[in-house]
């Protein structure tokens, strides 16, 4: 890793996570340079909890979550996506909740917005309010949102869940793209699975 990408790491040193005699790590220590990073989590039991603490959602009992050098858990929430996609949605349209996350994320970009709209067929459903759509179409506006955002931190937990089989191929081509272009735009993904995902040009992949 250059120093360069030192720089833009998100660094978790000695952190403890997960139930204990549910897969529970301890003194668990990575670095997430940018680009793409899999957290690959085959029970399912452990990643949840990871990616809390990953995005300052939560601080750690034991050891630190560090990004550019600070306490995640102090970093300007403008800075990080990451939404839990089984968290209750709002009585909000897609466009409606996409237009607070622009509000909210300066590098937002409409174009992107309404590319990865059309290339994850979320046309139809742009009308009805996200607690009416089917749990695929929820997942697929927070993936719209996620490449969108430009947030430099972003995190995603099982990606392709719910999705139907052109919608991952869509997804998996829309990640290969962010992981070429990581070294311009310097965004850090962090994505969680219970298994590979396979055509995209991971950074690191880890198992828990």
């Amino acid at each position: 890793m250059n120093d360069a990408s030192l720089s833009d790491s998100l660094a978790a040193s000695g952190i403890a996570f997960g139930r204990p005699g549910y897969g529970r790590c301890t003194e668990w220590s990575a670095a997430f340079a940018p680009g793409l990073s899999l957290i690959i989590d085959e029970e399912g039991e452990a990643k949840m909890a990871l990616l809390r603490l990953l995005a300052g959602e939560q601080s750690p009992d034991t050891g630190s979550v560090r990004w550019r050098g600070v306490k995640v858990c102090d970093v300007d929430q403008t800075q990080i996506f990451w939404r839990d996609p089984r968290a209750a949605w709002p009585e909000l349209t897609p466009d409606q909740w996409a237009a607070t996350q622009a509000a909210r994320f300066p590098g937002w970009s409409v174009p992107d917005w309404e590319r990865h709209v059309q290339g994850l067929a979320l046309q139809e459903h742009r009308g009805k309010e996200l607690f009416r759509l089917s749990t695929g179409g929820r997942r697929k506006v927070l993936l719209a949102a996620a490449l969108a955002s430009g947030a430099p931190l972003t995190l995603l937990d099982e990606p392709e869940a719910a999705l139907d089989w052109a919608s991952i191929r869509y997804l998996r081509q829309a990640l290969a793209e962010q992981a070429r272009r990581s070294s311009e735009t310097r965004r850090v993904w962090v994505v969680a699975n219970y298994e590979p995902v396979a055509d995209v040009p991971w950074e690191q992949v880890i198992r828990l």
